[in-house]
């Protein structure tokens, strides 16, 4: 008897898998641009899928069984390695600390703060007194979940008043959030509720109100409405609206507080609103209209080059890795803009931040993150410094305007991950938290290395590699080479808990920085798209 392939495999398995699933075919023709298509499989999209998004329950249940048989088929064909995933997960698990919380970080008189509990599954929102004091839980995502079969904790933005707490839960799995308003004094919800939210909150300067994103029924974030307090959510008033499927909305504040900031983008074209926090019935006025593949985002200053302004960091005028100008509020116009960081080639101006006497940047260079500070009065500049060769990089300017400390949290493959307190006028730092891996890590035991390959067309791409520093690299140890290349979207050389898994077992794990991200500019994401998709596929080869 001959066995075939499939057979083989099962018998070496040991027990014979159940019968595949076969999704039934039921030919559906449409015709575009008079070219006719048949999909055989068309039924498995839900036409009701937006109503799917807001109630699983709805799912027809054909979907549902054909679905169901797949993941049984799954779990069959993979009895045989369950003591490794067991083993696995265990050692994942034993490198994570259950009962983590984030560094505090201050607002006037409370430090807030994110912890987890021993057993848990969900955060606790936390603050405790900025002068010393016990702890109180502002909300508590474990209780919140309790009789759910799905939870996740949202948004958590406390009001400038310190009163209230306005947080968002999706308890669908669907990404559509429900936004509430926690009394912290009672540890009560007040009775407004607002649905179909993305979760982004911006309070008023007053407390007495907050903005939010609402979600359109394609699920995409196109509108921003106001929410005042005590009043019913059908009320509310919609004060920005794109109009335009192309584009999406965000909602975020500024670092001096002053103004909340709307985002209509998308993946090359922006266009910002402000809207005056201290005016609770305020209208949104527009930056600069947008022009295609020109980028903006700004940041308010009130006192900057003597006049109240904006710092604002895009891509105008052929500035491909962005730059930062200023303009005065009264004048928002492109005219107007005047340069403070000037464009340079290949380095990549990824974000920044205004503070009262301080502009941080975040700049990429061949692949390699690092932060500039400069004093605003003088524009004297310095950088902030690590030594590995590769590795990860992420600023946290926190709550507060009027502040010398930046935070920032560093890591690399090698090494967890570290919260840093730098003082930016007497430029030291202090270390705040390091990543606790209770099963133990010892840095010295790996090696990271930042490398090149070249290109077909000459282009040097590179690579983060992570080993064990007793594996060969002789070409004999097993590799997982990994890249991503799209939406402009960089892979961080960064700590990884599960990779350690793979690379104790004697790989040689790689990130491959390919085009298509920004790991070397925004040319790099250029050339990594639409007719030059191929070098994305060309570089990871």
């Amino acid at each position: 008897m001959t066995l075939t392939s499939t057979e083989t495999a099962n018998r070496q398995r040991g027990p014979a898998l159940p019968p595949e699933p076969r999704a039934a075919k039921i030919p559906v023709q449409t015709v575009w641009h008079g070219v006719t298509l048949t999909d055989e499989f068309a039924w498995l999209r839900a036409p009701n899928w937006r109503e799917v998004m807001r109630d699983p329950a709805a799912l027809d249940p054909a979907i549902r069984a054909y679905l169901e048989a797949e993941n049984a088929y799954a779990q069959a064909a993979l009895v045989d390695t369950e003591a490794l995933q067991q083993a696995l997960f265990a050692e994942m698990k034993g490198r994570i600390k259950a009962d983590d919380s984030s560094v505090p970080a201050p607002d006037g008189p409370f430090c807030y703060f994110t912890r987890y509990r021993e057993g848990g599954q969900h955060p606790l929102i936390c603050r405790e007194p900025r002068a010393g004091g016990a702890a109180e839980i502002l909300l508590d995502g474990d209780a919140l979940a309790q009789g759910k079969s799905y939870f996740h904790l949202g948004e958590a933005r406390h009001s400038p008043d310190q009163r209230r707490v306005a947080w968002s839960c999706d308890e669908a799995g669907s990404e559509i959030y429900l936004a509430r308003v926690r009394d912290i004094a009672n540890a009560h919800d007040l009775p407004d509720a607002i649905p179909e939210v993305t979760g982004s909150i911006v309070w008023t300067a007053d407390s007495s109100a907050f903005y939010y994103v609402k979600l359109d029924a394609q699920h995409r974030p196109q509108s921003i409405y106001r929410h005042h307090l005590g009043s019913p959510a059908a009320d509310d008033a919609l004060v920005f609206e794109a109009n335009d499927p192309q584009f999406f909305v965000a909602l975020s504040e500024t670092q001096s507080t002053h103004y909340a900031q709307i985002t209509m983008h998308d993946h090359e074209t922006s266009e910002c609103w402000l809207i005056d926090l201290g005016d609770a019935a305020a209208e949104p006025f527009c930056i600069a209209r947008r022009r295609e593949h020109i980028q903006y985002s700004a940041e308010h200053h009130p006192t900057f080059n003597g006049a109240d302004g904006l710092l604002i960091r895009t891509n105008i005028d052929g500035a491909e890795d962005f730059k930062i100008v200023w303009t005065p509020l009264t004048a928002t116009q492109e005219a107007n803009w005047r340069d403070v960081v000037a464009h340079r080639p290949g380095v990549f101006i990824l974000a920044f931040a205004v503070l009262a006497d301080w502009l941080v940047r975040l700049e990429r260079e061949d692949g390699l993150p690092r932060i500039v500070v400069r004093r605003l009065a003088s524009g004297e500049e310095h950088d902030i410094a690590f030594p590995e060769e590769a590795y990860s990089l992420a600023m946290n300017v926190g709550y507060e305007f009027a502040t010398d400390n930046l935070r920032y949290t560093y890591s690399s493959m090698t090494t967890p991950s570290q919260v840093w307190d730098y003082d930016l006028a007497g430029r030291t730092r202090a270390l705040r938290k390091r990543q606790e891996i209770p099963s133990g890590h010892d840095p010295a035991h790996y090696v990271t290395r930042r490398v090149f390959a070249t290109a077909p067309d000459g282009e040097r791409v590179p690579i983060s590699l992570l080993h064990r520093k007793d594996t060969a690299v002789d070409g004999s140890a097993p590799g997982l080479v990994y890249g991503y290349g799209a939406y402009g979207i960089a892979i961080p050389a960064s700590f990884s808990v599960p990779r350690l898994s793979l690379v104790d077992r004697g790989f040689v794990y790689a990130i491959a920085h390919v085009r298509g991200g920004t790991d070397k500019g925004w040319r790099w994401y250029r050339t990594g798209k639409l007719a030059h998709k191929v070098n994305t596929f060309r570089d990871f080869l």
